[in-house]
C-alpha cells in the first residue's frame, strides 16, 4: 500500500503516525494493499481557498478529502479484493488510486485542545475522517452520519488499542 504524505504547512507533525493510522483503516477495511493514497498537510489560507473553492464555503476546514476512482467501498473488502462484486476472483485492474486527504494542523490544533485530546489525536481522527470519506462514507443524512461515525469510533478506538498494546519479547 502506498501512502505518500507532503506537508507544506510549515508545521512539524508526526507524518509516520499519520501514514500508520491510514494504513491501519485501510487494513481494517479490507482495501487492496495495492491501492495508493496521498495526504497534504497544507496552512490555514490554503486550506480556506482549497474550503471556498470547492466546498463554498467561506473559512478554513479540518480535513478535505478528494477521491480519484470514484469508489464506494462500503460493505465490500475494498478495491482488488474481488468482493462485493459477486464473485471470488481477485480484480488484477492494478493499483486503484483512492484520493488525496488534505488536512490544516492548524486547525486541527485548535480543535485537539478544545477536545482535550491535543493536535496529533486530532490530526489522526481527521485522518480517519478523510479516508473514510475517500472509500465512499458520508454524514449527510441521519443514517449515515451514525454509520460513519460509529466506524470511525471503532477504527479509532482499534488504533489506541493497538498502539497501547504491550510488546511481548521473543521467546
Amino acid at each position: 500500500m502506498s501512502i505518500e504524505v507532503a506537508n507544506e504547512s510549515g508545521v512539524v507533525v508526526d507524518e509516520a503516525a499519520l501514514v500508520a493510522v491510514a494504513r491501519h483503516v485501510l487494513d481494517r477495511l479490507g482495501v487492496s494493499p495495492l491501492a495508493e493514497l496521498s495526504m497534504l498537510l497544507v496552512d490555514v489560507e490554503q486550506m480556506e481557498g482549497l474550503h471556498v473553492r470547492w466546498m463554498g464555503e467561506p473559512g478554513p476546514t479540518d480535513v478535505l478529502a478528494f477521491p480519484m476512482d470514484e469508489l464506494d467501498l462500503r460493505g465490500s473488502r475494498g478495491v482488488g479484493h474481488g468482493h462485493g462484486s459477486g464473485n471470488d476472483e481477485t480484480d488484477e485492474t492494478g493499483p486503484a488510486v483512492l484520493g488525496d486527504v488534505v488536512l490544516c494542523p492548524e486547525v486541527a490544533a485548535r480543535q485537539g485542545e478544545e477536545a482535550g485530546h491535543g493536535t496529533e489525536a486530532e490530526l489522526q481522527l481527521l485522518c480517519t475522517h478523510g479516508v473514510l470519506h475517500l472509500l465512499g462514507y458520508d454524514h449527510e443524512e441521519p443514517e449515515e452520519h451514525a454509520e460513519m461515525f460509529g466506524l470511525q469510533g471503532e477504527l479509532l478506538s482499534s488504533w489506541a488499542a493497538r498502539r497501547t498494546r504491550p510488546t511481548v519479547p521473543p521467546d
